[in-house]
């Protein structure tokens, strides 16, 4: 299944320099028929950070990441994060892993390494607290509506 975002989005402000900030969107794959299993999509300022990241991997069941105090969830003390894991017959230990800090109304995800959309690096995105925080809601709130 291609993996794309599901609404278009713009950031708050361009991606790229410090400081500028970034916009979350979450969604999932509902597993089979289409996937072997649930997996999370993680799309920053309308690119998919996992497929981008690698596309051998996948992020990992949602109900995992986005649950209250979970992985996604920032805390004041920066800790690592694993987003996706490798996926195929042979899964290995490899997978995709972030750092997550809270800064004041900031959350910022470092230690990325993905092309962003101008084919430059990206090493670290910054996100507003209220939009990051209401996005991870959303995302974890939707998964209890479904059968």
């Amino acid at each position: 299944m291609p993996r794309r975002s599901p609404r278009r989005l713009k950031p708050a402000e361009p991606a790229g320099p410090i400081g500028a900030l970034s916009t979350l969107l979450i969604s999932t794959c509902p597993g089979r028929p289409v996937c072997t299993a649930v997996h999370t999509y993680l799309f920053i300022d309308g690119l998919d950070l996992v497929a981008r990241s690698d596309s051998g991997m996948a992020g990992l069941d949602p109900r995992r990441l986005l649950r209250p105090g979970g992985p996604l969830h920032p805390a004041d003390m920066p800790r690592e994060a694993r987003l996706a894991a490798q996926v195929g017959p042979d899964p290995g230990p490899d997978g995709l892993t972030v750092r997550i800090r809270l800064r004041g109304g900031t959350v910022i995800w470092s230690g990325l390494m993905y092309p962003g959309p101008d084919g430059g690096l990206v090493e670290e995105v910054r996100f507003r607290l209220d939009q990051y925080m209401g996005e991870v809601q959303r995302a974890y709130a939707a998964l209890a509506d479904r059968p």
